[in-house]
């Protein structure tokens, strides 16, 4: 054997090994980790589970590759072999440097989730996943179907065609506790990495072309700030390319983070979760309000949109005898006159939990809009009703794997659009 391919045959023996012995540790400390014996910590368990990265969480895989002298210009590469060929091994991809392949097969996953189920609704247009996590937790995203050409806008026939959204989950359960909203009431489990975050919009795509993200899942993504922001510079760069203007992150309103944002990413759109005209509704209804006093929001929303110059998104639920009347009505008006925002009120969807809420009638969510409309000039859309048969619609979002039941988000009322519709 000439010298040449004998040097091949010892490196592809290397790596083989290396290979061997990087699932031996995982499956002999897995067996340890599981045994009646070692005193089981959620944290452990997941600490050693995360041990393997999801290819997409960009940092893990750049820091890799700068320590090991890789040019990070591969990493695109890898991104859209994936993507193209989602069952493949990690040492099938062509063309990358030798030293590239044990690295990646010893330290990362061309994905770390799966797909556990896909509920559609009866009318088709709507697609819940359950997404199952390699810690054991599961998520959930909804694919929304749109025809933009639906509707009128200005008197206007609208312009488009077909188009899908997905709503993305950026944590397991929520710490905001909202009352109206079933994710708050599992509590907060632990974040998404952003490689678990972009892992939804690859499953995502194998049933739709997706062209929006709302961050409107589970979770505060403003609570998950870095993993966010890298998710979302992911998606916006090669081979997804998104555009920034399709994006939306959506917030309770964590002021010190929104003043980051605008530095960050400051062509995504921002989405405020409002849900009342006062402080004192709006502790009533979302408990985490009382740590972002409202007029200290609006105060963060004015710089924020001072630095951006672009519209911002206010999300408005609309609960029967609570925050629907045209008192309250008058009182948002007032509040929001000085911005340039959209107001998007969202009827109420049943969480079945033991809330007291319920849905405002039709007449008050018309009066409510008219109001906003006509008297304070403010352009102001009811959600579109998408997913509520399979649970997946607005607020409803919650794990409950036994009977299949998650959720995401989307909306109800009249014929006009979703925030992420603003910028067509």
């Amino acid at each position: 054997m000439c010298r040449r391919k004998w040097e091949i045959e010892m490196k592809r023996e290397i790596i083989e090994f290396k290979i061997y012995r990087s699932e031996y540790l995982q499956l002999y400390c897995l067996t340890q980790l599981t045994s009646p014996q070692f005193p089981r910590q959620e944290s452990n368990f997941h600490n050693f589970i995360m041990a393997l990265h999801s290819i997409f969480d960009a940092g893990a895989v750049r820091k890799e590759f700068v320590s090991a002298g890789i040019r990070e210009q591969f990493i695109p590469i890898i991104w859209k072999y994936v993507i193209q060929n989602p069952d493949c091994k990690l040492d099938d991809i062509p063309s990358l440097p030798s030293s590239a392949y044990p690295l990646l097969v010893s330290k990362f996953k061309s994905t770390t989730s799966s797909v556990a189920s896909a509920m559609e609704s009866n009318d088709g247009v709507t697609t819940k996943l359950l997404i199952n996590l390699q810690n054991g937790a599961s998520v959930e995203a909804v694919i929304m179907r749109y025809d933009t050409r639906l509707g009128k806008y200005d008197g206007k026939a609208r312009h488009g065609g077909m188009r899908s959204t997905l709503c993305v989950s950026s944590q397991v359960g929520c710490k905001m506790g909202c009352k109206f909203c079933a994710t708050g009431t599992m509590g907060f489990k632990n974040n998404l990495t952003s490689g678990e975050i972009v892992e939804q919009l690859v499953h995502a795509s194998h049933f739709s072309k997706i062209r929006n993200i709302v961050f409107m899942g589970m979770g505060e993504p403003l609570n998950n700030y870095a993993a966010v922001v890298e998710a979302i510079q992911i998606m916006i760069g090669h081979p997804f390319q998104l555009s920034p203007k399709r994006i939306t992150v959506s917030t309770v309103g964590i002021i010190h983070s929104i003043n980051r944002l605008g530095d960050d990413l400051p062509n995504v759109n921002l989405a405020v979760s409002l849900h009342a005209p006062d402080q004192e509704i709006r502790c009533q209804i979302m408990p985490a309000a009382r740590a972002f006093p409202l007029w200290k929001l609006m105060d963060a929303l004015l710089v924020y949109q001072k630095k951006c110059e672009q519209k911002i998104f206010i999300e408005y639920i609309m609960l029967d005898d609570v925050n629907d009347s045209e008192q309250n009505a008058h009182k948002l008006g007032k509040l929001l006159e000085m911005f340039n925002v959209v107001v998007n009120l969202i009827p109420f969807n049943p969480i079945g939990t033991s809330s007291s809420f319920h849905t405002s009638v039709d007449h008050s969510v018309i009066t409510f809009q008219k109001i906003l409309r006509e008297v304070y000039n403010i352009r102001t859309t009811v959600r579109k009703q998408m997913g509520q048969d399979i649970s997946g619609a607005c607020g409803q979002l919650v794990l409950n794997i036994s009977k299949q039941s998650s959720t995401s988000t989307s909306g109800v009322g009249g014929l006009l659009t979703d925030i992420e519709d603003f910028r067509l």
